[in-house]
């Protein structure tokens, strides 16, 4: 048996085409989505980050704002920024590009952020809606998970779901949205004793440690759903995740591939998010 992939590049120009729609409708009312996007230092990976949002952005018709700065901008000088950000009504969603330089506190950077402009889902008080069953907005990465689910009309309700990984991003903010729709759920860590115990009973398995080939074969239920999150380099410099995909795919029923899976749902539901603010606004 060989998995069903999920395609999370192909299910992402769908949402896109339907953001790009969405986006449409509220230019002509006058009333174009905005994002603005902040950089703060010369991080090679969320300068990559960075561009792939502006991009898709402008890609699909919302007007989007790129801010770089000086690894030594001071804190205060950042949250200025913000505070001009939240007050413009051109723009609908702010996302602050993480890790912030070490002198910089990023959750004084997060708090800082209007909660009804906070489309990353970071700020506490969304935390705390999304905690309560009531998301203003889902963090953008759990949030692609639950549509990857949809794509395949895989029935959570009732369902064993088993994540690796308890992050703030990514852990937390998805067992939240799997139990709401009606999933039980387990969480373990990278430290978890017996791994492997918990993950083979699961029937849909989210790893999000960023730990390369943590999860392998033998830890996978067969005909499971494997949802890899993971973004790591193998030997060769080639993206991998946190599951052993070769060997994985013969035993699960569905599974993402890195690169193509969980990535470009991210930045897909970002702009979802961000298109939600501008309606609201």
């Amino acid at each position: 048996m060989s998995a069903q992939l999920i395609n999370g590049t192909e299910l992402s120009r769908q949402l896109r085409a339907e953001v790009a729609q969405r986006a449409a409708k509220l230019t002509a009312l006058g009333k174009q989505p905005g994002l603005a996007v902040i950089l703060v230092g010369t991080d090679p990976a969320s300068q990559v980050y960075v561009r792939n949002k502006v991009k898709a952005c402008e890609d699909n018709g919302l007007y989007s704002v790129m801010e770089k700065y000086d690894a030594d901008m001071s804190e205060q000088e950042l949250l200025a920024r913000i505070d001009a950000l939240n007050k413009d009504p051109k723009i609908h969603g702010i996302l602050v590009q993480l890790p912030l330089p070490a002198h910089i506190n990023a959750h004084r950077v997060i708090e800082a952020i209007a909660p009804e402009k906070d489309v990353d889902g970071f700020h506490i008080s969304n935390a705390g809606l999304l905690m309560t069953g009531q998301p203003l907005f889902r963090p953008c990465t759990p949030y692609g998970v639950m549509k990857m689910l949809e794509s395949i009309d895989y029935p959570v309700r009732g369902a064993h779901a088993v994540i690796v990984g308890a992050s703030n991003i990514v852990g937390k903010p998805q067992a939240m949205l799997l139990l709401q729709a009606g999933a039980t759920v387990t969480i373990c860590n990278s430290k978890t004793r017996d791994l492997g115990h918990h993950t083979r009973q699961a029937d849909i398995l989210v790893v999000a440690t960023g730990k390369r080939n943590l999860v392998t074969a033998d830890m996978i239920k067969p005909g499971a759903v494997v949802i890899d999150v993971g973004m790591n380099r193998d030997d060769n410099g080639k993206l991998c995740g946190d599951v052993d995909f070769a060997h994985a795919r013969e035993v699960a029923g569905y599974i993402t591939p890195v690169p193509g899976g969980v990535g470009p749902m991210t930045i897909t539901m970002l702009l979802v998010n961000t298109i939600e603010a501008a309606e609201r606004a």
